[in-house]
């Protein structure tokens, strides 16, 4: 869970680091001041838009085959054995 959390939160600050680098290393403005003045609707619209590609992103390239067969865990012998898709 820590994981999803993280890779949620860094999509979403991913446009705000973007931004305040750009106005370091292109405009030379001190680092302290970087997001003075920025479009911070602009900044939270972009972060969701990146947010949302990256879900849709995650879930079509990562999981199991989507043609094969679940088969749930099961408890044999006082054991659990994982399931799986086949």
């Amino acid at each position: 869970m820590f994981r999803v959390v993280l890779v949620d939160t860094i999509l979403f600050v991913l446009p705000f680091m973007i931004y305040a680098a750009y106005m370091v290393w292109v405009k030379g403005v001190a680092p302290k001041s970087a997001m003075a003045g920025a479009p911070v609707l602009w900044l939270i619209v972009a972060g969701f838009v990146v947010l949302i590609v990256g879900f849709f992103t995650l879930v079509d390239f990562t999981g199991g085959d989507r043609a094969g067969t679940y088969h749930p865990s099961v408890l044999e012998d006082g054991v659990i054995k994982p399931g799986g898709i086949d």
